[in-house]
C-alpha cells in the first residue's frame, strides 16, 4: 500500500498506484475520479460549482466542473494515461437540506451532479460508478490498483463502487 494522497475542497490531484487518492467533506460537492485502468492512474478533482461562467471569481479551474474536469484530464494525460481508455466514477451531490425545493440556489448538489455528467459526456468519458445524490455527506478514496472506490459516509458501512 502507497500513499495517501488528499484532495482539498475545489482543489485536484493525482496519483499512480500503489498511491491512493481522497477527498472529505463531499456534501453538495461532487468528486469525480479521472482514471485510465491500464496506466493504473487517477486523478480526483473536488467540484464546488457547476458552472465558471456564471461566477465572477472564477480563477479556480477546480472549482467547476466545467473547467476542473478537462483540468483534471489534461492532467492524467500528461501522466500516461490514454485518452480512449479513460473511465470516470463520481460520488456526492447531496441534498444537505430536509426540505425539498425548486430554489435553484438551493439544489447546488443536484446541479453539481448534473453539470459534471453533461461534462463527462461531452468529453466521451464514461461514467461507470455513481454514488450521487440523496441527503448525505461523503468521503470517497479511489484506489488505481483495484480500480475500486470507497465511499464513507457517516453512520453508514463504508461500500465500494
Amino acid at each position: 500500500m502507497g500513499t495517501m494522497i488528499k484532495v482539498g475542497m475545489a482543489d485536484l490531484n493525482f496519483c499512480h498506484e500503489p498511491d491512493a487518492i481522497t477527498t472529505l467533506g463531499l456534501g453538495s460537492c461532487v468528486g469525480v475520479v479521472l482514471y485510465d485502468p491500464v496506466k493504473k492512474v487517477a486523478g480526483l478533482v473536488h467540484i464546488m460549482l457547476p458552472d465558471s461562467t456564471k461566477i465572477k471569481n472564477n480563477e479556480n479551474k477546480a472549482k467547476f466542473a466545467d473547467t476542473g474536469i478537462e483540468e483534471m484530464l489534461g492532467i492524467i494525460i500528461r501522466e500516461g494515461a490514454t485518452r480512449a481508455r479513460i473511465k470516470a466514477k463520481i460520488a456526492g451531490g447531496a441534498q444537505m437540506f430536509a426540505f425539498s425545493t425548486e430554489n435553484d440556489l438551493l439544489r447546488v448538489g443536484t446541479k453539481n451532479v448534473e453539470a459534471v455528467k453533461a461534462e463527462l459526456l461531452k468529453l466521451r468519458i464514461p461514467i461507470v460508478a455513481e454514488d450521487t445524490g440523496k441527503n448525505y455527506g461523503r468521503t470517497i478514496e479511489f484506489y488505481p490498483e483495484t480500480e475500486e472506490l470507497l465511499v464513507k459516509a457517516v453512520g453508514r458501512a463504508p461500500y465500494k463502487i
